[in-house]
């Protein structure tokens, strides 16, 4: 299963799966390419489905199996697309694509916590309550973004460490300081002065994110990916690459909190003028947190489809010995998620 991430691309497998089953296609199961940005996100729509959190080991097992079959040509009688897509929707949602191994079920993207982000945008928060979110959200994407991963080099425990310390650090620093700030502002009315605090916790998550992918996946810079060719073999180990993933990682993850801090400030401002909802105050916590989950959904594959998983990259812009060890001129390496 250690040699299988170039050939069991999403791309690849339901084009070839298309190919060999001609017109037996499932309605809702088109394929996209995944050079699309339409079709990365019904790609990672599939890979955020909450409900494979729930599949069983023996369904994970069978799911496998069956696209083992299907690249070995000795596909059951009966078998149609839609199962062949469901299992390597299976597959690519609990399967890390460099090792092979399941990634441990909290830290999946499917298993990407809400409850954080509702804890970031709850209304009127002590000082304590938001140290304690800022650290439990980058608690969490600390090991999100070490389990998901480019994992071809080895990270030693020092660099999740690192990361780790380094992320919470900024994040809890720069919310504090400026909701700080903003207390000690004079130039604004109480109301204004709540209606920004609600928009204080997006450069504190952004930047925090930021340095949460740098730090937690600086070993790929020193030491490099691998890069594959259109078969699947590994041509080297480049830095470039590692750069290139990195970036376009840490833009996904500016990107994600974009919506979820900015749009539900904006909403709920609207919804407090409501008649309705100013006869019941009790339901303005209930409605935000529905608010801020509705926007979380639509954010996260918007935000991870910026980008391809198997990302390509020209030969030529490499390291002159790996453009120099083979034919093919663009490679592909795993950005991580």
């Amino acid at each position: 299963m250690h040699n299988h991430r170039a050939s069991e691309t999403v791309g690849s497998q339901k084009s070839a799966c298309i190919a060999a089953r001609g017109s037996e296609t499932v309605g809702l199961n088109v394929f996209l390419p995944q050079s699309t940005f339409l079709g990365r996100l019904r790609h990672f729509i599939d890979i955020i489905d909450p409900s494979t959190l729930f599949v069983t080991e023996s369904r994970l097992r069978e799911c496998i199996k069956l696209l083992d079959d299907f690249k070995q040509g000795n596909l059951p009688p009966g078998i149609t697309d839609h199962q062949l897509w469901e299992a390597q929707k299976v597959k690519q949602a609990i399967i890390h694509p460099d090792t092979g191994e399941k990634i441990f079920m909290p830290f999946r993207m499917s298993g990407k916590s809400i409850e954080q982000v509702v804890g970031l945008l709850l209304p009127n928060q002590t000082l304590a309550s938001t140290v304690f979110w800022q650290w439990l959200n980058q608690s969490h994407n600390a090991c999100v973004n070490y389990a998901n991963r480019n994992a071809t080099k080895p990270t030693p425990t020092s660099k999740f460490i690192q990361g780790y310390v380094g992320a919470v650090t900024s994040a809890v620093s720069i919310a504090v300081g400026l909701n700080v700030l903003i207390e000690k502002s004079s130039k604004f009315n109480p109301a204004t002065r709540l209606f920004i605090q609600r928009f204080i916790p997006f450069p504190a998550v952004a930047s925090a994110n930021i340095c949460n992918v740098a730090l937690m996946r600086h070993n790929e810079l020193s030491e490099g990916i691998d890069v594959l060719d259109s078969k699947g073999n590994v041509v080297g180990s480049s830095r470039i690459a590692a750069k290139h993933a990195l970036i376009e990682t840490a833009l996904t993850r500016v990107a994600l909190p974009l919506p979820i801090f900015v749009l539900p400030p904006i909403i709920m401002a609207f919804l407090e003028k409501l008649p309705l909802m100013q006869a019941h105050r009790r339901m303005m916590l209930p409605v935000h947190s529905l608010v801020c989950l509705a926007v979380f959904g639509l954010s996260l594959p918007l935000a991870i489809s910026l980008f391809p998983q198997m990302s390509e990259i020209e030969a030529s812009h490499l390291e002159p010995e790996i453009a120099m060890a083979t034919d093919c001129k663009v490679l592909t390496y795993n950005k991580g998620l």
